[in-house]
């Protein structure tokens, strides 16, 4: 246990929950391959936000029968003026 390298690390985790307002360039999931970027976001291995909106989550089932979580943004519409 010497430097603290036998804890787990703490920054690998979903950093939004759906329904929440995020901003452009914003990290929605670091270090999950679970998730998967979907509309309006891109990543591998950090997920992030390519435009502002509210996050919503969606399952997809591949053509091998594996279910799929993909992070999307619904983009924010703004009111004509």
């Amino acid at each position: 246990m010497t430097g603290g390298f036998s804890t787990p690390k703490k920054d690998k985790s979903t950093k939004v929950t759906s329904g929440q307002l995020v901003k452009t360039g914003q990290i929605l999931i670091r270090g999950i391959s679970t998730y998967k970027s979907g509309v309006n976001t891109r990543g591998l291995g950090t997920i992030f936000a390519l435009c502002p909106g509210k996050i919503y989550f969606s399952k997809k089932k591949t053509s091998h029968g594996k279910v799929r979580t993909f992070v999307n943004i619904e983009q924010l519409r703004h009111p004509a003026a």
